[in-house]
């Protein structure tokens, strides 16, 4: 069987997979946040941090909630990193620097997951599990909430009501992630994946000597990771270490876990705003662009000339054998175009185009499916954007799930898709603009360019993964990363919930024979060439010095 067949294979199986638990897992996510009853855990929780969970908010309290348990999660986990080096079960690591200690907290707060560090050596077993691993948890909740606030505002009227921000963490975390998590850890464990907390030990190695490797709560947390598609590894080589991913199966178990929550959650959304042929075009959507991006990368990865190439099969460097250019090629696309992060190969490796794939992937604003919450309602925002230009076409007031997207719409949904290539290029700019850190960049030229591109396309995207020829370990990158993740994070939630507000409080607009059907396949088109060609201007000028400038010269 030759790789690419293998590849194709291993792509339909993936399809299947996913397709057998859409309707039940999105079925049962539209009921856990519908639900009028609280279970037991749920209302000792609810008293621990005094919310009233039977008490709606408006818009501006929703965000408020957010980001105040955002900001005590910073703080927290920035506060356990400094006291590390005096914490049981430390390993004899240190206390964190404080401009890696801020880095790393706003990472994993932001669900992003970036780490300028090596896991196995810097964090200890009481900051992975009772801080990161807590983290992989609550910011995937708090991103499924956002997205729930979303689209009540489509499906309620005439209340600026959007729910209960602690009701929804709560659910979300309690009843979804928990128990799928729980699941997922123990196929993992059965795979070979780690789970324990052993110390440093000494392991021989085949080349002769021994090097030291620790234990840890891998299998646990490497679930979350996936699962919440959080991203960041408990070793430093990621998803590419035998401890964290050591089979082919285990490889493509994983894929199924950073899609399967963002894919089942667009029935979320159809069944909870009455209308599952709304939620089936917005899957198409979201899957018509992720199969592209999947073939591209194949391509690309297969068939780049040379003879070393050809040799090999495909380009293989930076890939492990255990799962070849194809299994590497599905876990890059699936990692970028969620808010993932997580690598089982060194993107930096990849052809010229292969890794503009991986970048365009990110830059597309991770909506295909995109991240748990966030790639749901960065796709709704750019739906309104579609049906607004629609509207300009025909001369006709836009509207959308009976919502008329006037002034107010439009501006919050402008913003919205403006915030995160302000960041990314104005960063990335200042980047190249200054003195380069000694030791920071391995490449010149277009690929060192790429490089930079990429870690700020990753941070304020809220991605996590890098192109691994960069050393972020600076005060420079660990500051600037650091604040374009918590932009990047909050500042569109800002926007997403003033626009639920806007739209929960209309009166609906009847259907008439003018009105745009965006439940036909003619809208789910629309809706792809909006995010192509809205990317495509905003962020080509960058690509062009950097992957396209590389894969044209190869």
């Amino acid at each position: 069987m030759s790789s690419v067949t293998a590849g194709v294979l291993q792509l339909l199986a993936l399809i299947a997979a996913l397709a057998l638990v859409h309707r039940p897992l999105g079925d049962h996510m539209a009921r856990v946040y519908s639900s009028e009853k609280h279970y037991g855990p749920e209302k000792w929780i609810y008293r621990v941090v005094g919310a009233n969970p039977s008490a709606e908010m408006r818009w501006p309290a929703y965000l408020r909630a957010v980001l105040a348990l955002s900001a005590v999660s910073v703080l927290f986990l920035y506060l356990l990193q400094r006291v590390q080096g005096g914490l049981p079960g430390s390993l004899g690591f240190a206390s964190i620097d404080p401009d890696q200690a801020f880095n790393t907290a706003a990472s994993f707060v932001t669900n992003t997951n970036w780490q300028s560090y090596s896991g196995e050596q810097t964090m200890g077993h009481v900051v992975q599990t009772g801080g990161l691993a807590v983290q992989n948890f609550v910011s995937a909740a708090v991103g499924m909430a956002v997205a729930v606030a979303l689209v009540r505002g489509f499906a309620r009227s005439r209340t600026g009501e959007l729910g209960n921000f602690w009701v929804d963490l709560v659910r979300g975390t309690v009843r979804i992630l928990l128990p799928l998590s729980l699941v997922g850890a123990i196929v993992l464990v059965a795979c070979g994946v780690v789970q324990n907390f052993a110390g440093i030990h000494e392991v021989g190695r085949f080349t002769g000597g021994t090097q030291q490797w620790n234990g840890g709560a891998v299998a646990s947390q490497e679930a979350m990771k996936e699962l919440g598609t959080n991203g960041g590894g408990y070793f430093n080589a990621n998803s590419a270490h035998p401890f964290e991913n050591p089979t082919p199966f285990s490889n493509l178990f994983e894929v199924f876990l950073i899609l399967v929550l963002p894919f089942s959650m667009t029935r979320t959304f159809g069944r909870m705003v009455g209308s599952l042929r709304q939620g089936w075009a917005i899957l198409a959507t979201m899957g018509a662009i992720w199969l592209g991006f999947t073939a591209l990368m194949m391509w690309a990865e297969f068939a780049h000339p040379g003879p070393v190439f050809e040799v090999a099969g495909g380009a293989m460097e930076g890939k492990e054998t255990r799962f070849g250019v194809a299994g590497s090629s599905i876990f890059a696309v699936a990692t970028t175009l969620t808010s993932t992060g997580a690598v089982n190969s060194f993107h930096s490796s990849y052809t010229g185009f292969g890794g503009g794939i991986t970048l365009l992937g990110m830059q597309l604003g991770e909506i295909a499916p995109g991240g748990v919450g966030s790639g749901l309602y960065g796709m709704l925002v750019m739906a309104v954007i579609a049906v607004f230009i629609a509207g300009l076409m025909v001369g006709r007031t836009p509207e959308y799930l009976g919502r008329k997207v006037g002034i107010r719409e439009i501006k919050l949904a402008a913003c919205y898709i403006l915030v995160t290539p302000a960041l990314v290029l104005c960063f990335t700019a200042a980047a190249m603009a200054l003195p380069t850190p000694p030791g920071s960049m391995t490449n010149t030229g277009a690929h060192g360019f790429s490089e930079i591109l990429y870690a700020y396309t990753s941070g304020a995207n809220n991605n996590g993964s890098a192109f691994a020829g960069l050393n972020a370990d600076t005060q420079w990158f660990n500051s600037t990363l650091g604040i374009a993740m918590l932009l990047g994070r909050f500042l569109p939630m800002v926007f997403v919930l003033a626009l639920a507000g806007a739209l929960a409080e209309q009166r609906p607009v009847p259907e008439t024979a003018g009105t745009l059907r965006t439940d036909k396949p003619l809208f789910a088109g629309l809706l792809v060439a909006t995010l192509v060609i809205v990317t495509g201007l905003t962020y080509f000028p960058a690509l062009a010095l950097g992957p396209l400038a590389e894969g044209l010269a190869a």
